[in-house]
């Protein structure tokens, strides 16, 4: 299957091609050898017609009809035959990223952009000293967050064997492998892909939260463990390079994971499952210390005739031999004279104390990494920094990042469900019907401790409770460090915050001094509540009970801004814009109170939920807004992508860490035109919003939305453990915005992302002249980058299959499709006039390669999909061979498109 000849590669892009028509062959010999000859000549003539149709303009029609008609077992392998393609390709190009990297490396220009080296190089000539740059490293900190959102429309055995193969290839880059060796590659590719082929590519039953929980774990524990000290390698070259200083680099990179704590529409997940994680994550992570402490130990054989010994190892090693007399007695004679060696036998006992909860554990991470620290100096005063001291440093690293936690446990509940246990507690059925400042009110002796909330039976106050007790518990159990924010979804006003102080009293969470030692970051999704999320922190800083409270938490008050759910309220351009005003708004309510304002991103994978290159979200952020904190959820086919190889897991670490100091120290200059472009985004925003919205609230929409998509089938999908839909299915707004933005995508109309913008460039092109509005693309970051964004949506989206999807609703079809199409191909000219370009991403040439190698294969997947679509829907829409047939198109689809939600 010579699946490289269409699109044009790149002028550096040979590797690349050879890669993905290697793969190609293999994936080609597996059809043959698992289905037989026909098959993979008739899977050969479909990609050959899709590509007519793409390089010819052929009718889709005949591309339709050659793909109708199937029976389910046929169309199942069709699709799982594409979308090993998909994986062929998607692996090509991880690899392709590593190669790059490489080759900046080995070359003697000018560094890799967006690399540490780069960034400082730019620093530095715009005047920033060492001692400026070295202040905001020592106030930067990382934490991507995992959340339990479907993590990938892919099982985790597929991924291991994509493993298997990125490995293979690699291997490639070594032009002294001998021919045998080669071999043995190709071999362990063509097994990969075999026993891949041979495995359904979802399983059978929805994961469980301790399925996720091991998913996200399989992560953090080996990629990202492996690569945190790189990191700060990283780091340090590049300050010695650029800038000529080396310093003890400070703790600027730790995790967090939603995963048993986000209870939001979840009836799985309680204090019984955060217990679970936590205590998980511990073991998880005190294994990989044990390795690395065992490794050491091979490592560290200096013996004391040889060399001197720091006085303070010598003085733990005695106190160690009195606290473990038993370990004492099992360090072998001859390896008593190994005084580090010893003491790291001492150190893995403590940490198997600490694993135990047995006497002689560790009261905390930091007193471990005291033990580190030790062995370190004591190796760097005593000619030992290459005799082991680099490796200890190299756990030390590992230590300061993950704890004894792996990654801080957020939990998060939705507002609602503290009203419905309050409306019980206080005997107010009329609770939410209250104004939000009586409530408040209301709640202040509550949440102040003057009062305590009563003991009632009921069946959600009693899971809230124990939720908080749980927090407490843990807290003590596993350490402050082990608990993050508690996130109150649907967030709304000061009231919702007040809520979970005063359950948390009633959880028994005050410590000594009657303070709740809990983070609470109010989550606001939707454009109404963005818009008055500043007047929210201005009435909760009024409040005294609240005043006080952050006071006890540092003055630090945490926000959460919901990228998903304004999107799907209000369309991507008004959600963008909501989030930028309220990140503005918010720090001078924070300033104004005397407090600081610190940010939590709710990014999705998509376009459509503010996923999108994290160096120029921070660039185009508020100024300000950044301040060397980086919080954002990674989710869905992203964690995979950043994180799954080592070498890109630490590109992305790389690239968000010099993302975060550029934006911080030199954040653009206010620009004088920014009142006059703000006023108009106003403008543009409304005016996206009304179209938006007279789409979304036309009362046959819904119905539209389930016939036009296949929601039903995504439904269907064991993608998660928690359902698709918050409540009753009232209306768009219960949806979740992943299984939204999956059906959009899915259907190739991934209208989620630009639809009401060409209505609103139409009105401003009209208002203020199509001039202005490209000055703003041009000298504007944020309306230019948002505009990239959106173009990326629209280069993935083929109209024509959409249409033959928006036919199965029947007599809906006309109307909402007419709708569709004339807003897309209105987004699309605007979009280009503005930018000055005559086809999408023309700018962006790397991208417009890497969509253009999927679409053409996408195709015949898509249309398969409809007809399976029609026919399992006339058919009942039960389970059995056509819905796993339709299974296969969503996963080879999403494969395709790089996109679930």
């Amino acid at each position: 299957m010579d699946v490289s000849r269409n699109p044009e590669f790149l002028p550096h892009d040979g590797p690349l091609r050879e890669d993905v028509h290697h793969l190609g062959a293999l994936v080609g010999q597996v059809l043959i050898e698992q289905e037989g000859k026909g098959f993979y000549e008739e899977v050969e003539a479909i990609r050959k017609a899709s590509i007519d149709r793409r390089r010819q303009g052929e009718p889709i029609q005949l591309l339709s009809q050659r793909l109708s008609g199937f029976d389910a077992e046929q169309a199942q392998a069709l699709a799982r035959a594409f979308s090993m393609y998909f994986q062929a390709v998607n692996m090509a190009e991880m690899v392709h990223r590593i190669r790059r990297r490489r080759d900046y490396q080995r070359a003697d220009a000018r560094p890799q952009p967006e690399s540490l080296l780069d960034i400082f190089g730019r620093l530095k000539e715009t005047g920033v000293t060492a001692e400026e740059l070295l202040a905001w490293i020592g106030r930067t900190r990382i934490e991507p967050v995992f959340t339990a959102h479907p993590t990938e429309a892919m099982r985790r055995s597929l991924l291991d064997k994509q493993k298997v193969i990125v490995t293979a290839l690699i291997h490639g880059f070594d032009a002294g492998r001998t021919p045998q060796e080669r071999k043995s590659d190709r071999t362990a590719m063509l097994t990969a892909l075999s026993a891949a082929w041979q495995t359904a590519e979802s399983a059978p039953t929805g994961p469980s939260v301790q399925d996720e929980h091991a998913h996200v774990s399989y992560y953090l524990a080996n990629p990202l463990y492996r690569v945190v000290p790189s990191l700060y390698a990283q780091l340090g070259a590049a300050l010695e390079q650029v800038y000529g200083c080396r310093v003890e680099l400070p703790r600027l990179l730790s995790f967090a994971t939603w995963v048993g704590g986000d209870m939001d529409g979840n009836p799985n997940v309680g204090a019984d499952t955060m217990e679970a994680s936590l205590s998980a994550q511990r073991i998880s992570v005190l294994d990989a210390y044990q390795a690395d402490l065992q490794r050491l130990a091979g490592l560290l054989s200096q013996t004391r005739d040889r060399v001197s010994i720091s006085a303070d190892v010598e003085q733990r090693l005695a106190e160690y031999a009195g606290l473990f007399p038993a370990i004492a007695d099992t360090i072998r004679p001859r390896h008593r004279n190994m005084p580090y060696r010893s003491l790291l036998t001492y150190i893995d006992a403590r940490i198997e104390a600490t694993r135990e909860e047995a006497p002689g554990a560790y009261a905390d991470p930091e007193t471990f990494c005291e033990d580190l620290r030790l062995i370190e100096d004591s190796l760097r005063g005593h000619r030992g920094e290459h005799a082991g001291a680099r490796q200890v440093r190299r756990l030390l690293r590992r230590a300061l990042a993950f704890g004894f936690h792996l990654a801080r446990l957020d939990v998060r509940q939705d507002s609602r469900v503290h009203d419905d246990a309050l409306a019980v507690l206080l005997q107010r059925p009329d609770w939410t019907e209250l104004p939000a400042t009586e409530r408040a009110a209301l709640l202040g002796d509550y949440a102040g401790g003057q009062a305590m909330l009563p003991e009632i039976d009921d069946p959600t106050a009693a899971r809230l409770q124990a939720v908080f007790v749980q927090l407490g518990s843990m807290r003590r159990r596993y350490g402050a460090e082990a608990v993050g924010l508690y996130i109150i979804s649907m967030a709304r006003s000061a009231a919702d915050v007040l809520a979970v102080l005063a359950l948390a009293r009633r959880g028994g969470m005050a410590d000594a001094e009657g303070q709740i030692p809990l983070d609470i970051a109010p989550l606001f999704e939707i454009v109404d509540d963005l818009r008055s999320a500043a007047d929210t922190l201005r009435a909760l800083l009024a409040d005294p009970v609240y005043r006080a409270h952050l006071r006890a938490r540092g003055d630090r008050q945490w926000i959460m801004l919901g990228y998903s759910d304004s999107g799907k309220d209000s369309g991507t351009l008004a959600a963008r814009w909501a989030v930028q005003r309220a990140q503005v708004e918010l720090l001078e309510a924070a300033r104004e109170g005397g407090i600081e304002v610190a940010f939590f991103h709710g990014r999705g994978g998509s376009a459509s939920r503010g996923g999108g290159r994290i160096t120029q979200a921070l660039e185009s952020s508020p100024r300000g807004s950044v301040a060397g904190m980086l919080r954002v959820t990674e989710q869905g086919e992203v964690i995979n992508r950043k994180y799954g190889i080592r070498a890109l897991a630490l590109r992305n670490l790389e690239q968000s860490l010099g993302a975060v100091l550029r934006a911080s120290l030199r954040p653009r200059q206010p620009d004088p035109r920014a009142v006059e472009w703000r006023n108009r985004m106003t403008a543009l925003s409304a005016w996206s919003r009304e179209h938006y919205r007279k789409l979304v609230d036309h009362p046959d929409f819904v119905s539209y939305f389930r016939t036009a998509t296949p929601i039903d089938v995504i439904e269907q999908m064991a993608l998660g453990s928690r359902p698709s839909r918050r409540r009753s299915m009232r209306g768009v707004q219960d949806l979740r915005a992943i299984p939204w933005v999956f059906a959009w995508t899915q259907c190739r109309s991934i209208l989620t992302g630009w639809y009401g913008l060409g209505f609103a460039l139409q009105r401003g092109v009209a208002e203020f002249g199509i001039e202005p509005l490209q000055i703003m693309a041009r000298d504007w970051p944020f309306f230019a980058n948002m505009l990239e964004d959106i173009e990326m949506v629209l280069a993935k989206c083929d109209l024509d299959i959409a249409e033959a999807f928006s036919t199965l609703s029947g007599d809906l079809h006309p109307l909402f499709f007419g709708w569709i199409r004339e807003e897309f191909e209105r987004s699309r000219d605007l979009l280009l006039r503005i930018k000055g370009s005559s086809r999408l991403l023309q700018h962006q040439p790397r991208l417009a390669v890497s969509i253009g190698l999927r679409n053409p294969y996408v195709d015949p997947m898509s249309l398969l999909q409809v007809d399976l679509l029609r026919r399992w829907r006339a058919e009942g829409s039960e389970p059995g061979p056509l819905l796993d047939a339709l299974l296969a198109c969503v996963n080879g689809v999403s494969q395709g498109l790089q996109n679930t939600g």
